[in-house]
């Protein structure tokens, strides 16, 4: 038989891997501010336009609080990250994998993880 069964994968900390962390960190950081700046800026065009509160006022501050709490987030993982020594193993992200499953089997040994190091598989736990 066979089952579908989420795989961790983790990623060894390198100078080369942290280093595109933070690219990618600091780029997503900005690219919500950016999002922040477009919505405040439309939302003052509609109050200007309809001369007073504008209907749409909760969307645009639901909006505008999702994207804080996500730089929140990803502040917080910046830090975080500059706390990590290199060689440390972090989960980068989970994916499902096929697993065949017969009579007999040990549970524990179906359950994977693949540990990468610079884009390169280096196990499979």
């Amino acid at each position: 038989m066979e089952i579908i069964q989420t795989v961790i994968v983790k990623q060894i900390l390198t100078e080369l891997s942290k280093q595109q962390l933070l690219d990618f960190f600091n780029s997503e950081i900005l690219q919500l501010k950016k999002e922040c700046e477009q919505l405040q800026f439309e939302q003052k065009k509609l109050q200007y336009k309809k001369k007073g509160p504008s209907p749409n006022h909760d969307f645009f501050k639901k909006e505008l609080n999702s994207r804080e709490e996500e730089i929140k987030m990803l502040e917080f993982r910046l830090k975080q990250l500059h706390i990590l020594p290199i060689g440390s193993e972090i989960k980068q992200k989970e994916v499902q994998a096929i697993i065949r499953v017969e009579v007999g089997n040990q549970w524990d040994s179906l359950q994977k993880t693949i540990i990468i190091k610079d884009g390169r598989v280096i196990e499979i736990r």
